[in-house]
């Protein structure tokens, strides 16, 4: 039996340190933690109860949405709409905003998430996982607007995924470092396994896919080509290269061993007049948090994550992270133009 400390533990632990704390933060915290757990027991059922295959409609992107993204969005809105410590909410799956009802206590802050994120692997059971952001919400609780959204990704309190692998995982960051808790199924419970997560600052590792290859533009064309050049090229030593379509799965490797993940711009996105292919408020900014969080770096390609003021809900742009010399040298590729 594990004795370890819960996640529960952790964040009331963590609310201590903080002068005037109410408990909001840490029982929104506690909610979200229970639709995670909710959504990794469909996900480890599969099958099994009939939630795998297409849901037969799209979502504001225009891509086919899953059954248990639809399943896992709702379990995300009635995990946390309850309590009275949210004022609304954002989805990838939703076209607008889910302000509180008034049947309920509106509070503070605002969620925004990823309810399954790499769900095209679902159905071939390789991981996926949950991506979320907390936010204050900056107009007041009683009429949230979209425009309380659009916040850069500095002004996060909070941000975290699960990870429904091997073993369900979560790891969460509150700016004051990384921590990854395992869920043991025999209590219930997130136990503390990875304290003080740190990404190693070099890397022989890179992910992307490489079928876009030919449209890539030239800083990303020309790293990539150095790192396949392998010993006998420019950077004197062989790279592995790696390609899940999960985000989570992709950040949590690097988490755990270093390497680089890239989803950049490329000509095929610019023709479609897209800003990128990863949504910017629920997938970029919480995945730069938790990776700056751990010593890595976070970039579009010259310009870091973080800083870049939101300017739709739906926002997408380009993404590259993960250990932090790769990352600077990448930033330095597009900074002399390629």
């Amino acid at each position: 039996m594990h004795n370890g400390t819960t996640v529960t533990q952790f964040i009331i632990e963590e609310q201590r340190h903080i002068a005037g704390a109410t408990g909001d933060f840490t029982s929104l915290l506690n909610d979200i933690v229970t639709a995670c757990k909710v959504i990794s027991n469909m996900v480890n059922h599969g099958a099994l109860v009939g939630v795998l295959g297409s849901a037969g409609s799209e979502n504001v992107q225009g891509e086919t949405q899953k059954k248990l993204d639809v399943l896992a969005n709702d379990v995300f809105i009635r995990s946390n709409e309850w309590a009275g410590h949210l004022a609304a909410m954002a989805s990838e799956e939703m076209d607008e905003i889910y302000p509180i009802s008034k049947q309920y206590t509106r509070g503070k802050y605002l969620l925004t998430f990823d309810p399954l994120d790499g769900s095209s692997n679902i159905d071939v059971n390789v991981s996926v996982g949950t991506i979320f952001s907390i936010l204050r919400c900056p107009g007041g609780s009683e009429a949230p607007t979209e425009r309380d959204f659009l916040q850069a990704g500095t002004q996060q309190v909070a941000a975290g995924y699960a990870l429904y692998g091997p073993s369900s995982m979560m790891v969460l960051t509150t700016g004051n470092g990384v921590n990854g808790f395992t869920l043991d199924q025999n209590i219930g419970e997130f136990i503390l396994t990875h304290p003080k997560m740190e990404i190693p600052a070099d890397t022989q590792e890179f992910a992307i896919n490489a079928s876009n290859m030919r449209f890539w533009e030239s800083p990303v064309r020309r790293y990539v080509d150095e790192c396949l050049a392998g010993k006998e090229g420019p950077r004197g030593k062989d790279f592995n290269m790696r390609w899940i379509a999960s985000m989570v799965a992709e950040v949590h490797r690097i988490l755990t061993r270093g390497g680089v993940f890239m989803y950049p711009m490329d000509a095929k996105m610019k023709d479609k007049g897209q800003g990128g292919k990863l949504r910017l408020l629920y997938e970029a900014n919480p995945m730069s948090f938790i990776v700056e969080q751990a010593g890595g770096g976070s970039i579009t390609g010259a310009q870091r994550i973080m800083e870049l003021q939101p300017e739709q809900l739906h926002q997408r742009v380009p993404v590259i992270l993960g250990s932090r010399n790769e990352v600077e040298r990448i930033q330095g590729y597009h900074l002399e133009g390629g």
